[in-house]
């Protein structure tokens, strides 16, 4: 007999920060400052999916190994000086990792950050350069370079 299927991505690992997440969220929705930003909870939903695709460690945080990780998925590799520049600046220098409130304050703040400008390029390339699906056409010898 097979042996029963674990979800995939440590699913019931997600749940309690997931939740917590989710918790978070609500507080910003409820927040009067973030009263007047536009789509805000479809945002908040999409910034929570991309937090938890970077919390490596499911601990509600996103350390300097996340964020190496996230540059270089981005083809943007930083040096560690780079990327512990980039973590103070969402932090104010107050932490070594980035908290889900920090994340969300950034990308709804006018600030322009390093951290947001290159989550807005991801999306944005994503967008302008969707993988074709299939198989790639059929070439000939006159269409080579």
């Amino acid at each position: 007999m097979a042996a029963p299927r674990r979800p995939s991505g440590g699913g019931l690992r997600r749940a309690p920060q997931d939740g917590r997440l989710d918790e978070i969220n609500k507080e910003f929705l409820c927040d009067p400052k973030f009263s007047n930003e536009k789509d805000l909870e479809e945002k908040l939903a999409v910034f929570k999916e991309k937090y938890m695709e970077f919390d490596l460690n499911n601990q509600g945080e996103i350390d300097l190994m996340s964020v190496k990780r996230m540059m270089e998925k981005l083809g943007a590799p930083k040096t560690h000086l780079e990327l512990k520049k980039m973590i103070s600046e969402v932090t104010g220098g107050v932490s070594d990792t980035i908290s889900y409130q920090d994340f969300v304050n950034v990308m709804l703040g006018k600030r322009s950050a390093v951290l947001k400008l290159v989550m807005m390029f991801e999306g944005k390339a994503n967008e302008s350069n969707p993988k074709p699906s299939g198989p790639p056409p059929e070439r000939d010898i006159a269409s080579l370079p």
